[in-house]
C-alpha cells in the first residue's frame, strides 16, 4: 500500500515528518510512537488499520526524518501536544480522528486527550504502555492503598531516574547500552528466530531523553490530572518491565468517564510482537467510539483489584 510523505509545521516553527496511507475516505487514525522510537515502529500495525482506516503517523519531534528543537523546553508536554494538534489540522482538517498511542507517544497524548479544545478533534483514545504523568504521580502518591504494585512500578521506573543524570544516559545511547536495554524489553516472550536487534539511530535515543527532562521532575513532584469525556481504551501488557498493569488500568479510573482496559500477553513493545492481535484490538474499540458494540474482552471502569 502507498504510504505518502509530508512534512507539517509545528507552532515553534519545526517541521514533521508526517506520513499518510490507507482508504482516503475512511476515517482517519493517528498513530503515535514513543521512545525510542520512529514511525517505523507502527509499520506492521498500520499495515493493518489502512485496510479500512485512513493512517497517519509521524516522527515525533527529534526523531527520524521530523526536526528537532534547539532547547529542553521544546520537548515540553503542552508543545508535544500542540505538535499532535498540528499533524490533526493538517491530515484531517474537517473530521475528528481516533488516536492511539504507545509509551512516550501515550504518555504525550493523554495531555491533549485531557484538554478540552481537543475534545472535538478526537473520537477515541487508545493507550498502550504510556500512562498520564499526572495520574501516574495521583496513583503513587496512594501508595497506602496498593503498597505492593506502587513499589513494583517504583522498582519498574529506575530508568526514569537515571536519565535525568547529565551526560551518562547520552554515553549509554551512543555506546549501545541503551539498545542492549531496549532488544531485552522487546525479546521478552519472543521465539528466538524473532527477536530483534540492532541499533537504533543515536540522533533519536539522544533527543528522546530531553523527553524525560523536559517533563518528568515537575509532573511527579506537582501532578495535576484532568479529567476526560473522551472514549478511552488502555491495552496493558502482561510481561511489560517498565509499565505495570495497575498502573496502567488504575490510575486514569477516576479522570475518565468513558475507561475500557484489557490486558494483553505480551512484552513493552506488543506493537511489534503481536501486530495482528493488537490491531484487532484497535478497531474493536473504534467501532464501539464510532457507536457500535463493545468487544468482548473490555472491562469498564474500576481496575481497583488487578494485581498483575
Amino acid at each position: 500500500m502507498t504510504v505518502t510523505q509530508q512534512y507539517v509545521d509545528t507552532t515553534d516553527g519545526l517541521r514533521l515528518a508526517t506520513y499518510v496511507e490507507g482508504r482516503p475516505d475512511a476515517t482517519t487514525v493517528v498513530l503515535v510512537h514513543g521512545y525510542p522510537d520512529n514511525h517505523s515502529v507502527w509499520d506492521r500495525v498500520a499495515a493493518i488499520l489502512a485496510k479500512s482506516y485512513r493512517v497517519v503517523r509521524y516522527d515525533v519531534r527529534g526523531t527520524g526524518r521530523s526536526d528537532q528543537p534547539g532547547a529542553r523546553s521544546g520537548y515540553a508536554m503542552g508543545q508535544l501536544a500542540e505538535d499532535l494538534r498540528a499533524v490533526i489540522a493538517a491530515t484531517s482538517p474537517d473530521a475528528p480522528v481516533h488516536l492511539v498511542a504507545h509509551d512516550w507517544g501515550s504518555i504525550q497524548s493523554w495531555s491533549a486527550v485531557t484538554d478540552p479544545s481537543f475534545r472535538d478533534l478526537l473520537i477515541s483514545f487508545t493507550s498502550i504502555s504510556g500512562p498520564s504523568l499526572d495520574m501516574a504521580a495521583a496513583w503513587l502518591r496512594r501508595l497506602p492503598e496498593h503498597p505492593a504494585a506502587g513499589l513494583r512500578q517504583l522498582l519498574a521506573s529506575y530508568y526514569i531516574f537515571a536519565f535525568q543524570l547529565p551526560l551518562l544516559p547520552e554515553l549509554g545511547a551512543r555506546s549501545g547500552l541503551l539498545d542492549k536495554l531496549v532488544d531485552h524489553s522487546a525479546n521478552i516472550g519472543v521465539p528466538r528466530e524473532h527477536q530483534r536487534s540492532g541499533r537504533r539511530p543515536t540522533r533519536d535515543l539522544v533527543n528522546g531523553l530531553e523527553l524525560y527532562r523536559a517533563n518528568i521532575l515537575g509532573r511527579l513532584t506537582r501532578p495535576e490530572p484532568q479529567p476526560t469525556t473522551v472514549p478511552t481504551q488502555v491495552i496493558a501488557p502482561i510481561h511489560d518491565v517498565h509499565v505495570t498493569v495497575p498502573l496502567q488500568t488504575q490510575a486514569p479510573a477516576p479522570y475518565c468517564t468513558d475507561l475500557h482496559w484489557r490486558t494483553v500477553d505480551g512484552n513493552h513493545w506488543v506493537i511489534e510482537e503481536k501486530p495482528d492481535l493488537i490491531a484487532e484490538m484497535i478497531t474493536g474499540f473504534l467501532a464501539y467510539a464510532a457507536g457500535g458494540r463493545l468487544p468482548d474482552g473490555l472491562s469498564q471502569g474500576d481496575a481497583s483489584t488487578v494485581t498483575e
